[in-house]
């Protein structure tokens, strides 16, 4: 069992839906972000999904792809990743946190994909979504991570057909991120009627958690679509308010009244 087993064990016992809260690390730079990511528990978030910065990514909207230039240009790295969840930790034994990126900066990294992982399980992650690698290549780094006790996230989408389906969820493991719009990160508003089915489809076909993502923005958006899943995730809308140096407080208030909504759901 990871945290991440524990947390939707723990959620369905209370008859709650889980929120996910997403952030990219060092944006704007490391201390904000660090001060971000300590408040997002308090704040009711569930599972925090830590973006990795990377230089060339596929799925994100233009709002999160400018988070990742602030945090390249702050420094960012996965190895400044991974030091603030080993600080997090210091504070939280029990949030899951599930690392978001693409597989470059794991390949490239020295010691490639066995020492990312070594690093990711001392520094405290729970599980990998990493975008650009599909089922096909799930020696690669989704079977090694099963191996060391990582949960590999896969993201299902609405061209996922029954065909396709069996293989996306084959080695996935903690949870299913269902992505409810075609496109990128911070676009059309997510319609929980077109949604409820394909999470029903989903969960018959992998018996895991299925977590909603992509065009939710509001706490009225998170009960509607955390009503027919089994949780949702907030990002863009989260990351414009960093993009926009807002406060922190602020920022987590915002997070908080998303938290409410998917708790009602």
């Amino acid at each position: 069992m990871t945290r991440i087993d524990d947390r939707f064990a723990q959620l369905q016992a209370q008859g709650k839906k889980a929120f996910v809260a997403y952030m990219m690390a060092s944006d704007p730079d490391d201390a904000t972000a660090f001060e971000i990511m300590r408040g997002l528990p308090s704040a009711g978030v569930d599972i925090i999904e830590l973006g990795m910065p990377f230089t060339d990514p596929m799925a994100d909207g233009p709002t999160i792809q400018a988070a990742g230039q602030r945090a390249l240009a702050a420094g960012g790295s996965v190895t400044r990743t991974l030091d603030m969840l080993r600080e997090f930790r210091k504070q939280d034994d029990s949030t899951p946190v599930v690392l978001m990126g693409y597989y470059n900066p794991i390949y490239a990294r020295p010691g490639g994909v066995e020492q990312f992982l070594r690093d990711a399980k001392e520094a405290g992650v729970d599980g990998l979504i990493i975008v650009d690698l599909p089922p096909e290549e799930d020696d690669e780094l989704c079977v090694p991570a099963a191996r060391a006790g990582l949960n590999f996230i896969r993201l299902a989408t609405p061209t996922t057909d029954d065909r396709r389906l069996p293989a996306v969820v084959q080695n996935t493991s903690g949870f299913v991120y269902y992505v409810s719009v075609t496109g990128i990160t911070g676009g059309p508003a997510a319609n929980a009627a077109e949604v409820a089915p394909e999470v029903a489809r989903i969960k018959a076909a992998a018996n895991l958690p299925v977590v909603v993502g992509f065009g939710i923005s509001t706490p009225e958006a998170a009960e509607k679509v955390a009503s027919v899943a089994d949780g949702c995730v907030v990002g863009s809308a989260i990351v414009k308010l960093i993009g926009e140096g807002r406060p922190v407080p602020e920022i987590l208030t915002f997070v908080r009244d998303l938290a409410a909504g998917a708790h009602r759901g």
